[in-house]
């Protein structure tokens, strides 16, 4: 037997930190190389973590809805058949010895700090080992420097009477820092991890670094209304999922895209990179997140095809099932808003990507024909660019083609095989 220490894997190219959402195991437990132990969630992904060796479950170190860095340890375990070593031989023993202690001892183990806890503890001249930590194994996290900052103020106002200015100056500098809670009783507090933290932070980045400009055409959807209603009762039947407007306007949208590739663009600091492949990213909601699987090299797929992908991707995303190969390698978003009764929206455009289309809801609204009025299903396209990397002129002719391929291509006896 040999006491291992199994660390909070990588689950993506870009993943830094995971946030450990459910243990499915417990202390004295035994498991077997691959059982599922975790349930992770992380800016990209959620996903069940397996055990890197068979044997007994020692210790937990991370807590639930505690944020761990990759290679950071989050439990331990007295693996079978570690070692070839003679089991009585004295330096397999002190080996066991010096493991079991980092085990028990939480301070033998050489502490880590996120790059978050280093930059404020340096900015501010905080002692990190003058710092309790609340996390796993003793870990210094940000809100305990928060504590301690706090505790600081609170001591340095109980024993002097400063200035107004000095107060002033006191409060700016810890400002960036310190979160003064605004709950009342009976309040919920949320706590911002995984997937939402990392949307939060790149939503913040796409709006303080791209400049936005937006474009909205109307297009009348009614015979694409027509061709759907006509197939989606034996389309459901015979493959088991639901045929959507949302397959439809996908496939409009990537069709205008090969004939305006400058769409399929990502803006690089020093150039724009115009992508080869159109890879169109999705936005799905589950219960608690939103998600932004993509569905790879569109323009090669049928109606049918984009429809089955539209279904698999949403539900993996319900079910926790998403990989992180799943969201990755998107280079245009189509955003399904109109499943909400939106008719009309302003995307924030999915950084580094370009362009951002909102599909708002099919609705019925009177119109002008040949002089006279008629009823007709109309729908907005509202679109969001990167006005570093595209301008009105490319974006209104690519507006201009899908409302054209929506409104022609879409007519009853078209095939969507």
């Amino acid at each position: 037997m040999k006491i291992e220490n199994m660390k909070m894997p990588q689950l993506g190219e870009s993943v830094t930190e995971g946030t450990i959402l459910t243990w499915l195991i417990k202390p004295g437990d035994h498991v077997n190389k691959y059982d599922p132990i975790a349930e992770v969630m992380t800016d990209k992904v959620s996903a069940e973590i397996p055990s890197s060796f068979t044997g007994r479950i020692i210790k937990i170190v991370a807590r639930e809805n505690e944020t761990i860095l990759v290679d950071e340890v989050i439990c331990t375990i007295e693996a079978e058949g570690g070692s070839e070593k003679n089991e009585t031989s004295d330096q397999y023993s002190s080996e066991n010895e010096k493991m079991l202690e980092t085990v028990t001892n939480p301070e033998s183990i050489k502490p880590r700090y996120s790059p978050a806890v280093l930059k404020i503890s340096q900015e501010n001249g905080i002692d990190l080992s003058s710092v309790k930590g609340s996390g796993g194994a003793g870990r210094i996290t940000r809100k305990d420097l928060v504590k301690h900052l706090q505790e600081g103020i609170d001591t340095y106002e109980a024993n002097s009477v400063p200035s107004v200015t000095a107060l002033y100056e006191t409060n700016e500098k810890l400002s960036s820092h310190i979160e003064k809670s605004i709950a009342s009783v009976g309040d919920l507090e949320i706590p911002i991890t995984g997937i939402r933290k990392k949307t939060a932070a790149n939503m913040v980045k796409s709006k303080t670094e791209i400049p936005h400009a937006w474009m909205m055409v109307e297009v009348d959807a009614t015979e694409l209304v027509k061709l759907r209603d006509s197939l989606k009762a034996e389309f459901k039947q015979k493959e088991g999922y639901n045929l959507t407007y949302f397959a439809f306007f996908i496939k409009a949208i990537s069709q205008a895209i090969t004939e305006f590739p400058e769409m399929n663009s990502m803006w690089a600091d020093d150039k724009i990179i115009e992508k080869k492949d159109i890879n169109i990213s999705i936005a799905i909601a589950s219960s608690n997140a939103l998600f932004v699987p993509v569905i790879k090299q569109v323009d090669e797929k049928s109606i049918k095809g984009i429809a089955r992908y539209i279904h698999e991707l949403a539900l993996k995303a319900r079910t926790g099932k998403l990989k992180p190969e799943d969201m990755q390698d998107g280079t245009f978003t189509i955003n399904n808003t109109g499943a909400f009764g939106s008719i009309q929206s302003m995307g924030i455009i999915n950084h580094p990507q370009a362009a951002i289309l909102q599909v708002e809801s099919i609705v019925k609204r009177p119109v002008i024909i040949d002089d006279m009025i008629a009823v007709r299903n109309m729908v907005n396209l509202c679109l969001s660019i990167d006005h570093r990397v595209l301008d009105g002129l490319v974006c209104g002719k690519f507006l201009a083609r899908i409302k054209e391929i929506i409104e022609t291509s879409f007519q009853e006896g078209t095939n969507i095989y």
